[in-house]
């Protein structure tokens, strides 16, 4: 951040940072420029633990002075009006007024923050809802705060001794050094208790410590009592108190930190308190304690003591649903952070649920009118309860009797540019829809918080406004009412088979020659999402074993067969023996399932495969066929004989695979198989991938219908190596023997219009990829990097690349900066493209 006066792209945000050079700190010399990076590095650790929580800031416009020559300080509540519309804000309502705080709950935010020298940031312990309510404290906090004559080593005393009396009531608290003076200790709560309840307790507590240690703890503020003794200072559990955010710079002389530290460091006799320097270290090595606290669960547990989930914005969607009786997401997880969603909903009243991604929940509007199509007539927007980010791909029927009882499929989804929200009152986005959506492209809508309605419902009263009123092309399906119903296929003779009908949707259209027309662009693989065991409570789900191979999506009419990869390129002639026509039954179908090449003892090898996926001369692959035979394990079908399955749920569509695969028509000896549903508990199934070397276990939600081209949660992969496909960006050159090719890769995950470098991958490669390494990376040789940053001893002797290549690596862990430790070379992935590229986990 050289020079007084940059440009900067932060998550998505445009911001201008000025007087880069200008010193904060005098004592230190420490400049905005460091002020700026440190809140960069630990944005990750720090947004958490402040997120959805009105943050009240101090400012030192010009600098925090010196110890003798203190700096003016501003004690900043109201958000001002300069701040940028995209900037997260709620309004509370106070006694005396409403004032509008922001939310520090991206790291755009933070940049903002440091760019007006708002160094601390203060916040309650308690957030607020989409709806801007303020919602119960998730966690207590004790400032213990030392008099005169007293210091860390009486705080440490203290905060040992809370310790174990929060732990004698199922409370497991977490130091954090203030930056300032003293020690605050952390518990998560469950929300189950107000502020009022929760400060009781804690007065409670340090009484309890005053009592049985007088010459110690102090639990009266009047500071003629507290020479020499430790403030336990209960006080700011009450919901009208804020305490500075943990991660949060402190406006001392020295740039100290509010610091999350472990207990073993608390009870060490060279206790300090640490600077941004030292906290930016730990951050980088991974050291997070507070994440404790932060993923401390508060759902609202099943009947077998499971918690469904941990968001407590959810709790009223979990309350008024059954998750045994509808087919509807339960796991909470997913997102990408600016998705919507708009489905058409077919319930008492048809009517439409718009839906954007916000805070890690779907908040939610019903439009009993639709979609407004112009600008000059508004449409009422009545907010609902908000729903889990995987009901973005939801589509299904919610059985009859339940919540929402009717048919829901999706009008148009996509993602949302943010200009402007504030919780409860009003919202205005532009959203991006998918090709052949509801929208018909982009449009701009504002959401407004009316203020009216009749007794409880006044909360959900909103308008949406269409604002820009020109058409811009694509198609539009009509808005509620506004149409006729759709065209589905004609009915076929027979009560079973009209029955059968109804349930899988309609026909393909034919063209002139009888035979379905079926597009392979319109049949893309659905993807899962990674994930543990934990995600799969509250649903159904049927197991299968992670083949580690590539994907492959078979396309077949009366003559041919066609094999795509996921990424939509025909890779038929790299796989003769799987399209042969002769083995498979002679309708139209499509069929999705994983390419493998066995290895010696018959576990799919990865490896060995890569020296088939590049081939496509004839000559090379007969060659090749008999060195690398491969087999398909099929696990999907998709289309049968005219008629599309996807609607229906996994475990229709795979009694119509079993059928599908067992009829006679099916070629003997061809190299086809089912991958084996299987029957045991996943935590014995994970167990014996890991003995047997495999990949994992895909895990598929019972009622899951196939949304070609999508990731969703309804499939959760649970791997037990931890991989990662990245995206090729550079290289360095090789040492010793390998000074004639390269030495690693350095290799990144796409994160928006830029690639986010994520390490250097070094080992793992066979003496042939080496070989054909130096050819490959020469022939897409640039100028300049396409990271968003690398770490100098990385890029000193770097050579670019396009970033078009992509690989897989396997390896132990993130660290705290978002590299991957100790990754290991794991091949090509020759069938998907760099955009495809996600970060798993």
């Amino acid at each position: 951040m050289a020079g007084s006066k940059e440009r900067v792209r932060v998550a998505g945000r445009e911001l201008t940072l000025t007087n880069l050079d200008k010193i904060i700190y005098p004592e230190t010399g420490t400049t905005k420029a460091d002020v700026l990076a440190y809140y960069a590095a630990v944005a990750h650790v720090l947004i958490p633990a402040a997120a959805n929580r009105p943050a009240t800031r101090k400012r030192w416009v010009n600098g925090v002075g010196t110890a003798d020559k203190p700096g003016e300080v501003f004690f900043q509540k109201d958000l001002e009006d300069s701040a940028p519309g995209w900037l997260p804000r709620a309004e509370i309502t106070h006694k005396e007024r409403t004032i509008t705080y922001p939310l520090v709950n991206d790291p755009a935010t933070l940049a903002w923050f440091g760019q007006i020298n708002s160094l601390e940031i203060h916040v309650p312990q308690w957030q607020v809802d989409s709806h801007g309510n303020a919602l119960n404290p998730d966690r207590l906090v004790l400032d213990l705060d030392p008099g005169q004559g007293a210091g860390l080593a009486e705080c440490r005393e203290v905060a040992l001794l809370a310790r174990a009396i929060l732990q004698d009531v199922g409370l497991d608290p977490v130091p954090v050094t203030s930056g300032s003076k003293g020690i605050h200790l952390y518990a998560a709560l469950d929300r189950t208790q107000t502020s009022e309840q929760i400060s009781a307790f804690a007065k409670e507590l340090a009484r309890a410590l005053e009592a049985d240690h007088p010459d110690l703890a102090v639990s009266d503020m009047k500071k003629t009592l507290r020479t020499g003794k430790v403030l336990v200072d209960w006080s700011q559990n009450s919901a009208a108190k804020t305490t500075v955010v943990p991660y949060s710079l402190r406006g001392r002389p020295t740039p100290l930190v509010a610091a999350p530290r472990t207990w073993r460091e608390i009870g060490s006799a060279s206790l300090k308190h640490l600077d941004y320097r030292e906290v930016m270290r730990r951050v980088r090595d991974g050291k997070d304690p507070f994440a404790a606290v932060v993923n401390a669960s508060g759902g609202t547990p099943d009947a077998d003591g499971a918690s469904r989930d941990s968001n407590p914005r959810l709790a009223k969607y979990r309350s008024m649903r059954d998750p045994a009786a509808t087919p509807e997401p339960f796991t909470g997880a997913g997102g990408s952070g600016d998705s919507f969603v708009i489905q058409e909903h077919h319930a008492s009243r048809l009517h439409y649920d718009f839906r954007l991604e916000h805070d890690g929940v779907l908040v939610s509007w019903a439009l009993p009118k639709g979609v407004p199509e112009t600008g000059g007539r508004n449409h009422l927007a009545v907010q609902t309860e908000d729903h889990p980010l995987d009901y973005a791909t939801f589509e299904g029927t919610i059985p009859k009797g339940e919540y929402g009882a009717g048919e829901v499929t999706i009008w148009d989804h996509g993602t949302y540019e943010l200009h402007k929200w504030i919780n409860g009152k009003e919202v205005i986005a532009t959203l991006t829809g998918s090709e052949g959506g509801g929208l018909g492209g982009t449009r701009k809508f504002a959401l407004i918080h009316t203020g009216r309605g009749k007794g409880g419902d006044a909360e959900g009263q909103w308008l949406i406004h269409l604002m820009d009123q020109e058409q811009k092309g694509g198609r539009r399906r009509p808005a509620a009412g506004a149409g006729g119903p759709r065209q589905d296929a004609a009915p076929r003779d027979g009560a079973a088979a009209a029955s059968r009908a109804q349930e899988e949707g309609p026909r393909a259209a034919a063209p002139s020659g009888g035979e379905p027309a079926v597009d392979p662009l319109d049949f893309r693989p659905m993807m899962a999402t990674s994930g543990d065991t934990a995600d799969l409570q509250g649903s159904d789900w049927r197991y299968e074993l992670k083949w580690d191979g590539v994907r492959a999506v078979l396309v077949a009419d009366r003559d041919r067969i066609r094999i795509f990869s996921r990424n939509g390129n025909d890779v038929t002639r790299t796989y003769p023996e799987l399209a042969d026509r002769k083995c498979w039954p002679e309708q139209p179908f499509v069929a999705d399932g994983e390419i493998i090449a066995p290895g010696p003892g018959g576990r799919p090898d990865f490896g060995l495969l890569q020296g088939r996926m590049k081939l496509t001369r004839p000559a090379d692959v007969a060659k090749a066929q008999a060195a690398v035979p491969v087999r398909l394990l099929l696990f999907d079908l998709l289309y049968d004989g005219g008629t599309d399955l996807r609607r229906l749920g996994f475990s229709k569509r795979r009694a119509r695979l079993e059928e599908f695969f067992g009829s006679a028509a099916f070629g003997q000896g061809c190299p086809v198989e089912l991958s084996p549903v299987l029957p045991d508990k996943v935590e014995h199934i994970l167990e014996s991938a890991r003995e047997l070397g495999l990949e994992g276990v895909m895990a598929k939600r019972t009622d899951s219908r196939y949304v070609s081209g999508q990731r969703t949660r309804t499939w959760i992969k649970l791997k037990v190596e931890q991989t990662q496909e990245v995206v090729v960006g550079g290289w360095r050159p090789g040492k010793g023997g390998r000074q004639d090719t390269v030495g690693s890769l350095l290799v990144g995950i796409p994160d928006g219009d830029k690639l986010q470098y994520v390490g250097r991958v070094g080992s793992g490669f066979s003496t042939r990829e080496l070989a054909e390494l130096r050819q490959t990376v020469d022939r897409l040789a640039r100028k300049t990097s396409p990271f968003q940053d690398v770490p100098r001893p990385d890029s000193a002797d770097a050579h670019w690349i396009t970033p078009q290549l992509v690989g897989e690596v396997a390896y132990s862990e993130w660290t705290g900066p978002g590299r991957l430790r100790h990754p290991v070379w794991r091949g090509w992935r020759l069938d998907k493209g760099a955009d495809e590229v996600v970060r798993e986990g």
